[in-house]
């Protein structure tokens, strides 16, 4: 009974199409591989999601769809309301998805502050005229963006680092300022990438900390793509496993934890 009680809490249900991001049905194929299958989820806003699953299950791929750097070959993304699919890649920014990557993915040769002030220019609301012509518009635009990022430099404790290139930080310090730059747009929803990969147990610990305070001072919600499974359980509200491109578990973290299913794909073999 009680395992039947387990398997019904995690086992994937009916999507929410009200929450903030919803995922319906999602099939994405690679020539005669499929790396999604049919994957269906829900987060809510101001939720946190962790994304787990094996090498291979997906996650990273999914974290793409939902990017729009792949088109799904059938279902839907939406997004507080609307179909991703509607929109070019370079617009789901200012939807408000924010996202880093595995491999910090900055400029190394510029500064601190001006990374964190490249995530800002996804917020301006100006033009190329307006800033070739040195309208005034354009200029107290320049402004609010440079406060907008000096205020995310003292945020994240990056002032002492704010001048020097990034390729010059301990990488600990690049994830925190990747963290800040897409920070800086505001977002309703962030994507983390493998946050914790590289970091020693301190690190991660004070990364979790950090998490929690980004949705308790914001409100945003985060889907969260890590194998540290004691981070993952630590910090999340809800957790979705994949396996081979299937959602096998959707739920809280201890019934997911606890789920034979979930346990056999990083196992070989159910508890």
């Amino acid at each position: 009974m009680e395992l039947a009680e387990a398997r019904a809490e995690t086992e994937p249900r009916a999507v929410d199409r009200a929450a903030l991001l919803a995922v319906d049905g999602v099939t994405l194929r690679f020539g005669g591989v499929t790396a999604l299958q049919d994957v269906s989820f829900a987060v809510q806003a101001g939720a946190i999601c962790g994304l787990i699953g094996p090498n291979g299950a997906g996650k990273t791929t999914l974290f793409n769809c939902i990017s729009r750097l792949y088109d799904p070959h059938a279902g839907t993304i939406v997004f507080d309301g609307r179909r991703l699919a509607r929109f070019a890649r370079h617009e789901i920014a200012a939807l408000g998805i924010a996202r880093t990557f595995q491999n910090v993915a900055l400029f190394a040769t510029m500064t601190t502050r001006d990374n964190v002030r490249v995530g800002a220019h996804a917020l301006a609301r100006g033009g190329f005229l307006a800033n070739a012509l040195a309208l005034p518009f354009a200029a107290r635009e320049e402004r609010r963006l440079t406060e907008r990022a000096e205020a995310l430099i003292e945020e994240f404790r990056l002032g002492r680092v704010a001048d020097r290139p990034v390729g010059e930080l301990p990488f600990a310090l690049r994830k925190r300022v990747e963290l800040a730059r897409a920070l800086a747009i505001e977002p309703k929803l962030l994507l983390l990438d493998e946050p914790a990969a590289g970091l020693n147990h301190e690190e991660v610990d004070g990364l979790a900390d950090e998490i929690r305070a980004i949705r308790e001072r914001r409100g945003v919600a985060i889907l969260l793509v890590e194998h540290h499974m004691n981070l993952v359980m630590r910090v999340s509200d809800q957790v979705v496993a994949l396996e081979f491109g299937r959602v096998i578990a959707d739920g809280p973290p201890e019934a997911v934890r606890t789920d034979p299913e979930v346990a056999r794909a990083y196992l070989g073999s159910a508890r």
